[in-house]
């Protein structure tokens, strides 16, 4: 497994130029494609990067986006993804992208994931998937000892897995490993000493205990301390 690793000297030159390479993806897939898919993570961390990338001039009307992953709650929740990626990325220029939903908070996931998945299937392969990492070594809602770990991991997966974490105090709906791995282009994002180092203890390790390793090969990782 090989990845680029790329050190900012802060996050706010790290945002700009994630923001312009998200950009630059999503311009050269856009040449060869109608249409084409950006995934990316809910959480604090990638607001910056949304501020930025928001106001790129491409033609977003031809972008569909979606989450990596969400919390079952209803959009108007102070813990939904959602209401994140609607506040810091589906506006300015980018408000003219299609937003596809992964989640509806008022329903049982596995009552409607089969109809949410119906509707993201055709735009894949995802053009561009932008994803983090918790020093667990999780990433979108694929955690270590999550009740349905495997299934998101398998390489039949279905496109969303419905996914309860330890700990977490909500059920989740996540994009399985298939899918984020098959994006064209990917690129990782974090923070911290910590997670620099988690980063370094994950080489060598299974999935199924560095979930992360699942979608790390080719990926960028992008880090500021």
């Amino acid at each position: 497994m090989t990845y680029d690793f790329i050190d900012y000297p802060d996050r706010e030159m790290l945002a700009i130029d994630l923001a312009d390479q998200l950009a630059g993806d999503l311009r050269s897939a856009l040449k060869n494609n109608d249409r084409v898919a950006l995934a990316v993570p809910g959480g604090t961390s990638p607001g910056p990067v949304f501020d930025d990338l928001c106001a790129v001039d491409l033609d977003w009307a031809r972008v569909d986006v979606l989450l990596t992953d969400e919390r079952w709650v209803p959009e108007d929740s102070e813990r939904s993804n959602t209401r994140l990626l609607r506040e810091r990325l589906l506006v300015d220029r980018a408000a003219a992208a299609r937003f596809l939903p992964i989640c509806q908070g008022e329903d049982d996931p596995d009552r409607v994931l089969a109809a949410l998945s119906e509707q993201i299937a055709p735009e894949l392969p995802l053009a561009v998937v932008l994803l983090g990492m918790g020093a667990d070594l999780h990433t979108a809602s694929l955690f270590p000892g999550a009740d349905r770990l495997a299934a998101a991991l398998d390489p039949r997966a279905p496109v969303l897995v419905p996914i309860s974490a330890p700990g977490a105090p909500e059920p989740r709906v996540t994009l399985s490993a298939r899918v984020l791995n098959g994006a064209m282009a990917k690129h990782v994002l974090i923070f911290g000493a910590e997670k620099r180092a988690a980063l370094e203890a994950a080489k060598g390790k299974p999935a199924s205990e560095a979930p992360i390793n699942a979608v790390l090969d080719g990926a960028k990782v992008h880090w500021a301390e």
